[in-house]
């Protein structure tokens, strides 16, 4: 009787889990599925019907041809690549004496820095503006990932990862002569690698679908972003869904690719492994 009730109990949760997913994968599902619809499919139809009945890929091809979506393409790469490299360096350099070193202060500093992620983004819009317009960053690259060099968060997580780096493996490399930057480098870096990949993560998802910033600070269309380009599909096309669909998904597979070949990297690693007694 117990064997039956627990097998009643397993069925039950993989089948609640199961629905949860469904409803929250049913968005993709239903724009992959409008990308790949023929202009003759009613997209709109109810209920809708997620398999095409005449799948096609010339929404893809039209989307790619019509528009300099591999320029689109390669300025995302680019922007997010150099905005996730600055923001680990940037936000693992101020978490390190947050988390490992002794000052007046410290814990002061720390909270003004948390205390930030209260700030909505579009309260410091204007003055990041004026600012990337007098450091003339405008119509650039960098001029893109200004606002991201650092974040309240990347310093949050990265001090609490490296305030789990045992302090014996910091004494050790101390005693052997290594300087404060050899100490973050070759040992707490590594030590932290999980929170990194994490951080890493989080950061290219925010650069690579981010909006607002590109279209306030780019007026040159040579350097839109795919954000950008997905949007002016829809003045192209006199908004034809199936095509928006396509430039969509075309925006989302290097994101859903990145994940699932870095998701295994996100695991605890334990750090006190490399300390014998």
């Amino acid at each position: 009787m117990n064997l039956k009730n627990s097998r009643r109990q397993t069925l039950v949760t993989y089948g609640i889990l199961a629905a949860i997913a469904f409803i929250m994968l049913f968005p993709l599902l239903w724009l992959i599925s409008t990308a790949l619809k023929s202009p003759t499919e009613n997209i709109w139809q109810s209920p809708p019907q997620l398999l095409p009945s005449q799948p096609t890929l010339e929404n893809f091809s039209k989307v790619w041809q019509s528009l300099p979506f591999g320029v689109y393409l390669y300025n995302s790469v680019i922007v997010s690549a150099l905005t996730v490299g600055l923001n680990l360096l940037f936000c693992s350099l101020a978490a390190y004496p947050l988390a490992r070193l002794s000052f007046v202060g410290r814990n002061a500093i720390f909270i003004a820095i948390v205390a930030t992620i209260m700030i909505p983004f579009q309260i410091v819009m204007i003055p990041l503006y004026i600012l990337t317009v007098q450091l003339g960053l405008r119509n650039s690259y960098l001029g893109v990932i200004f606002p991201s060099l650092a974040s309240a968060f990347g310093i949050f997580l990265l001090r609490q990862a490296l305030l789990s780096v045992p302090k014996e493996i910091e004494e050790a490399a101390r005693l052997d002569g290594s300087s404060e930057l050899g100490l973050w480098w070759h040992i707490m870096l590594p030590a932290i690698r999980p929170a990194l990949i994490t951080l890493a993560i989080f950061v290219f998802i925010g650069a690579w679908s981010d909006f607002l910033w590109p279209l306030i600070v780019i007026q040159d269309e040579s350097l839109y972003t795919l954000p950008l380009g997905v949007a002016k599909l829809a003045g192209t096309f006199s908004l034809d869904w199936r095509l928006v669909a396509a430039g969509s998904v075309i925006s989302i597979t290097p994101v859903l690719l990145l994940f699932l070949f870095l998701q295994k990297y996100i695991v605890p690693t334990d750090t006190g492994s490399g300390v014998k007694g």
